[in-house]
């Protein structure tokens, strides 16, 4: 899969003015189970891609080993249900999702095995992102909030690089129709 031109993915507003990245597609669907593997090669497009986080300034990279963390990190392997096709989809948006993050929080690196990928520490920020909701005749019934928690590691080379996005939950308070966005 390429990322391309082709997301549909925009960032709207919500009635309290806190940002949320939209995104229209369900590219990452499954019976069962979501095929991770599709999620990381989709991943690998943004590999050497970098954006800023508005609030902060900080310029986040995506570096060569945020793919396969993404797709086979602990948390992903216990997600189960909406969480996981959330995490697999949230993946269109990561441009946005960085841009919009939020409330940023620094951790030490406590690990030894982080010693150098981590070497100045952990940031951690909180973004927001909606998936559709279909109904039976494939037209968009609502949309699905979910909160979740950027993972940003800062490198011995100076820069900051996204390690992982967990902690989704969905806001059971915030379920928008369609003609509640306002761009």
């Amino acid at each position: 899969m390429d990322k391309s031109e082709n997301r549909n993915v925009s960032v709207i507003k919500d009635v309290n003015g806190n940002k949320i990245v939209i995104i229209n597609d369900i590219i990452f669907k499954g019976k069962r189970k979501i095929n991770w593997l599709d999620v990381e090669e989709y991943l690998r497009s943004y590999i050497g891609e970098f954006y800023s986080i508005a609030q902060s300034n900080d310029i986040v990279y995506i570096g060569s080993d945020f793919p396969d963390e993404y797709a086979h990190s602990e948390y992903t392997l216990i997600l189960r249900g909406a969480n996981e096709k959330a995490k697999a989809n949230a993946a269109q948006g990561l441009p946005e999702l960085i841009s919009t993050a939020t409330d940023k929080v620094f951790t030490k690196n406590s690990k030894l095995k982080h010693k150098k990928d981590a070497m100045y520490g952990w940031y951690k920020y909180e973004t927001r992102f909606a998936l559709p909701v279909f109904d039976n005749e494939g037209e968009v019934e609502r949309f699905n909030v979910y909160r979740a928690a950027m993972i940003i590691r800062h490198a011995h080379d100076g820069k900051k690089y996204l390690y992982d996005i967990m902690n989704i939950k969905k806001e059971t308070s915030n379920l928008f129709q369609p003609k509640d966005f306002t761009q």
